[in-house]
């Protein structure tokens, strides 16, 4: 049988690239290597309905079982590859055996970040299915208190899980504020008020010195007791197996804007991929399930014959509480924001201007705001930022009007 298709990762990214050349046409043999044991599953519902227990472990699966072989995708699980031969064209795997490929696409996700501190070994993470197992019964388990290192988007749905199920939570931050690298001040500000509101107590400017097994000793010398400690700060890309193939890596594996490494039958998508991104103005290397599936897409277009540059609007969202915060493009270098709608109310959106052009929206149980937004972005439709704060503008109905226009 002639080589086709290898796919490394058996993540969203993965699975999505694998569907997406089926769906496209793609006649050739199609390889998913999965190095967990588990076939390819939804990772956000781990920090939220799986962590409260609304969402069982068997219903985060993407495809069931059968699906696999009826779209003749051959799952191989619970294998590593570790070394891919770019002149032979073959991917070897921790097992012993190869595989050659015709096309390969890398998904190789990312990796929790390593808490650099001692008693590193007592503080649990949050990224596999496992590990979401392990937390969910490490949950119910406490009886006194839970401190969660990490201020940032699972950090904090893992707070709101944790004061769901009526635990004691202790959020330690080292930035100024919360969710910096990806939030303006103003929404930082919200998230603050809303964890304290719902009785979680959130330590700013404070970093972590020890875990031990009793709980945490701050840098100030501060001691925070806790019978689980949670580390959710932040993850870094899975780049070792294209740097020892002698491929681009920065930050990523680098690809272009068709997400083609510097080898021509190599693609790189999902958590792992810096690519060229226009709403950045720059490269990128995004983590959300929106860039995993319409990255996947346009690589399966790219090697059945229809190759397009990735040019998809940035969207990303999290739950915490009652709050549903969605985010659409990007809002790195902007230089004006404007909130409407009312932020007490716990229903707004903050639209973001970089040289009065709009570049993102983020918004607060404003569904509304959030899928308008995503259409005025990727149809490049201008919005001034006196039209985004006047409440009386239907902003639907201006998308609508300048498409037929």
């Amino acid at each position: 049988m002639q080589p086709g298709v290898v796919i490394v990762g058996g993540g969203q990214a993965g699975l999505e690239a694998a569907a997406a050349l089926r769906t496209q046409g793609y006649e050739g043999t199609v390889t998913l290597i999965c190095e967990e044991p588990h076939a390819p599953y939804q990772r956000p519902p781990l920090s939220k309905d799986f962590l409260t227990g609304k969402q069982e472990a068997d219903s985060v699966f993407l495809r069931a079982l059968a699906y696999y072989e009826k779209q003749r995708i051959d799952l191989v699980l619970g294998e590593r590859a570790t070394e891919i031969n770019r002149g032979a064209k073959l991917v070897h795997l921790a097992g012993g055996g190869t595989i050659g490929y015709a096309q390969l696409i890398l998904a190789v996700g990312a990796r929790n970040r390593p808490l650099p501190v001692s008693g590193a070994q007592h503080a649990l993470h949050l990224r596999t299915l496992d590990e979401a197992v392990t937390l969910k019964q490490r949950l119910a388990e406490s009886r006194q208190h839970v401190v969660v290192i990490g201020g940032g988007f699972i950090g904090l749905e893992v707070t709101a899980a944790a004061r769901a199920a009526g635990k004691p939570v202790t959020v330690i931050e080292a930035a100024q504020r919360l969710m910096a690298r990806a939030v303006a001040p103003v929404l930082s500000d919200f998230f603050l008020d809303v964890h304290r509101a719902e009785g979680a107590e959130v330590l700013l400017n404070s970093t972590v010195a020890e875990v031990r097994t009793d709980g945490v000793i701050l840098a100030d010398g501060r001691r925070v007791p806790a019978d689980l400690v949670v580390a959710g700060i932040g993850v870094i890309p899975n780049t070792q197996l294209a740097r020892d193939a002698g491929l681009t890596v920065n930050d990523g594996i680098e690809v272009n804007e068709f997400l083609r490494n510097s080898d021509p039958e190599i693609y790189a998508i999902g958590d792992c991929a810096n690519h060229p991104n226009i709403f950045a103005g720059g490269r990128a290397r995004l983590e959300s399930v929106q860039n995993a599936v319409d990255q996947a897409k346009c690589v399966a277009c790219a090697i059945t014959g229809h190759p397009g540059p990735y040019r998809d609007v940035p969207w990303f969202w999290t739950d915490q509480y009652e709050i549903r915060f969605q985010m659409a493009g990007l809002s790195v270098g902007q230089d004006e924001s404007v909130v409407r709608g009312r932020i007490e109310e716990r229903k707004f959106s903050v639209f973001y201007f970089k040289q009065g052009k709009m570049v993102a929206v983020d918004s607060v149980n404003r569904f509304g705001d959030h899928i308008t937004a995503r259409k005025m972005l990727a149809a490049g439709i201008p919005l001034t930022p006196g039209q985004a704060a006047d409440e009386t503008l239907d902003l639907k109905q201006l998308a609508a009007a300048h498409s037929a226009g």
